[in-house]
């Protein structure tokens, strides 16, 4: 693989990952969602996450809405210039009052700083993942220089970077010993990884998802197995042998390959892609952010747990 030139930080080492940055060039993209179970899986064994999923979260009854209205702030923390940090501290206090004991009688705040930056820690290894695993790989060059941008990219939410690893070579020892020794198996992880009553995606029929949801459930936990860590997949009970792992690189080079095909800005979400826009001067640097579609808005838009734009916009 031939590797780019990239800048740490692209918006200036302050300001965090912009144009040029290795998070803005594999961050956004829509192989990003194939590893969504192990995202959602990984941040909720770790025990004071998975807590406040069981207890707060309501992903689990509109599991689809959730997941694609959450891509937006999400990605904004990235792609939104000099709005970012903005849109890292409303995603920081949409979590301010989600705190409470668990099964265990463990105390657990959602802006623990451990479990923050666990959460925030998956983001920027599920990139890493998505780059390994469906893009053609990535260089060390690269993954250095992903590692140094997540720092950056955390420090806009405006919470302790007291748990941030300073080298990658540190977080390579804090994801171990976290794989190893916080992580539990636990209801909220195996709720994640159960797709057998999953609904229906948004525009396929009821009848057709019926049909193929057993395989796409059985299909998708594999490969989301496949980019576990060993310990992990020992924790869960999940046994990958050497067949497993060929064929799992053999699909990851076919999804490669396929979105080769794909045009450069169709890769994106739509807010990655916006910000793309306004950094090429496609879009006016002045443009409102796009939001989520009101489609995917919460039940109850008073509650401040939610991202809940008053104007959620489409634009083509």
């Amino acid at each position: 693989m031939t590797t780019p030139v990239v800048s740490v930080g692209g918006e200036g080492a302050v300001g965090g990952p912009g144009p040029g940055s290795v998070t803005w060039k594999y961050f956004g993209d829509w192989r990003g969602l194939l590893q969504g179970l192990w995202a959602g899986s990984m941040q909720n064994m770790h025990p004071k996450l998975g807590a406040a999923v069981e207890q707060h979260s309501e992903f689990f009854s509109e599991r689809w809405a959730r997941l694609f209205r959450s891509l937006y702030p999400i990605g904004g923390v990235v792609f939104d210039g000099d709005r970012a940090e903005e849109t890292g501290r409303e995603v920081r206090d949409y979590h301010r009052d989600i705190k409470g004991v668990d099964s265990r009688g463990r105390r657990y705040h959602a802006l623990d700083p451990d479990v923050f930056y666990w959460a925030h820690a998956t983001f920027f290894y599920g990139t890493l993942l998505t780059a390994k695993h469906f893009c053609g790989g990535i260089s060390d060059a690269e993954v250095r220089a992903l590692f140094d941008e997540h720092k950056q990219w955390y420090a806009r939410y405006g919470v302790s970077t007291r748990h941030v690893p300073d080298t990658w070579e540190d977080f390579q020892v804090y994801w171990d010993t976290t794989c190893r020794t916080v992580l539990e198996d636990n209801r909220a992880t195996r709720e994640v990884l159960d797709l057998t009553t999953l609904d229906a995606p948004p525009g396929l029929p009821a009848p057709l998802w019926r049909l193929v949801r057993p395989a796409i459930a059985k299909g998708f936990v594999w490969l989301t197995v496949g980019m576990y860590d060993q310990p992990v997949r020992d924790l869960l009970g999940y046994r990958w042998t050497p067949r497993d792992e060929r064929l799992h690189r053999a699909l990851g080079t076919a999804i490669h390959w396929a979105f080769a095909l794909v045009p450069e800005r169709a890769r994106k979400h739509p807010r990655a892609r916006d910000g793309l826009d306004r950094a090429s001067g496609r879009l006016p640097a002045d443009t409102p952010l796009i939001h989520t579609p009101t489609r995917h808005l919460p039940r109850d838009h008073t509650d401040p747990r939610h991202y809940c734009p008053v104007h959620a916009e489409r634009r083509g």
